[in-house]
């Protein structure tokens, strides 16, 4: 078997690059080593910065999304008792959208189903050939068979432990990473949001985090111990923490209820660089990873594909490579902003183990300048809403 592209991963951003590339005439086979449901179970943020929503537009997958998506102009933040707002619109013009990233990656794979596009499921022991030679080829199994495609490029949209990344020898790419001493506990309630626009609450006790899904699913976070287990809480010791870390008003305000999925997430920083070897290209979670808070995991996911299909479609419509020799530079540029960004905002909220009485003051003060300060709002907003490709 041949094809112009393998994607290596079908998530958000393996399944959007292979929409967009389909879109343009250019064949592309998709490979996810779990089932579509397994992949539709799991459990991610939804809020979409504008330039996710013009990649869903120009793959044709967006029109349940402004259906159903919410718009959001703006954010709330929390210090103890005290709150303010920060007005998205008034400051760049632009909103977020909250869609939930698991209908996100059920539009991509309808849209690849009605078109008849491949994607090949419960896919075992795939290995990356010569990547680094103008004949790429990718070899796996499903059921115990053996199979082999042969291609011009391939993308790795495999993840964090995927195979995509650790093909790259170890001598040429160098790694970054910071492991930030807590987690998140999440859990998601069929109770209506507390609140119109996400809550970021910075509190004595910890960070907390209001979401929602839609008018009656709600997603809602703290900052608990690495040491911690879901089954470690209660739905009612959660709901009262919770209440404890965000402003009096809105825990009066709160609708409690059981939890239908709880969790507990790492907070960590990664990056790699570079993210090109020869014809293997990282996008996503293969290349970088970001603290949740700022939601800026899809996204940054999102900016990689815009720059590899925008490469790749140089490369197939005017047999130019500068798109594509480009590709890492252009896409590290944008998403060591994001990381600083979500480093930043993690580091504003979250309550420290070797915090010191100096450290909390200053972390006092960083709050109370960007609730006083136009221009650290507007900066705020700009790397909220995304920045420009």
């Amino acid at each position: 078997m041949r094809v112009q592209v393998v994607i290596i991963g079908g998530g958000p951003s393996g399944l959007l690059l292979g929409q967009l590339l389909h879109r343009r005439g250019i064949d592309a086979v998709v490979l996810e080593r779990k089932t579509r449901d397994y992949v539709l179970g799991r459990i991610r943020a939804g809020v979409l910065e504008t330039g996710l929503v013009q990649l869903m537009e120009e793959a044709g997958c967006a029109r349940r999304l402004h259906a159903e998506g919410y718009i959001h102009d703006g954010t709330c933040i929390a210090n103890g008792d005290d709150s303010f707002h920060i007005d998205f619109r008034a400051l760049t013009g632009t909103p977020v959208v909250v869609y939930g990233q698991t209908e996100l990656t059920r539009d991509l794979y309808d849209a690849r189903a009605d078109c008849g596009a491949p994607t090949e499921f419960q896919v075992d022991h795939v290995t990356i050939h010569d990547a680094d030679s103008d004949a790429p080829y990718v070899t796996y199994s499903v059921d115990g068979e053996s199979r082999r495609i042969d291609c011009d490029f391939i993308a790795g949209c495999d993840g964090f432990h995927g195979v995509s990344r650790k093909t790259i020898p170890q001598d040429i790419r160098r790694e970054y990473e910071k492991i930030y001493p807590f987690g998140w506990l999440g859990i998601l309630s069929e109770t209506p949001p507390v609140h119109d626009e996400l809550i970021y609450a910075s509190s004595d006790r910890g960070f907390a985090l209001c979401s929602m899904r839609n008018e009656n699913l709600s997603r809602y976070y703290i900052q608990c111990s690495l040491s911690d287990h879901p089954e470690d809480w209660t739905d009612a010791a959660f709901w009262a923490e919770l209440k404890r870390r965000i402003p009096a008003d809105m825990a009066e305000r709160l609708v409690t209820g059981p939890s239908i999925e709880k969790s507990i997430a790492p907070l960590r920083s990664f990056v790699t660089e570079p993210m090109r070897w020869g014809r293997l290209f990282l996008c996503g979670d293969a290349a970088h990873i970001v603290p949740p808070t700022g939601a800026k995991g899809l996204n940054t996911a999102a900016s990689d594909v815009h720059y590899l299909y925008q490469g790749l479609c140089d490369y197939y419509g005017n047999a130019s490579h500068a798109g594509l020799d480009a590709y890492s530079q252009r896409a590290l540029a944008r998403i060591w902003k994001a990381e600083r960004f979500s480093w930043w905002f993690s580091s504003l909220l979250h309550r420290y183990p070797d915090q010191s009485e100096f450290d909390l003051k200053m972390q006092q003060a960083d709050i109370a300048f960007l609730r006083d300060n136009d221009a650290q709002q507007k900066a705020f907003a700009e790397n909220y809403v995304g920045l420009p490709y």
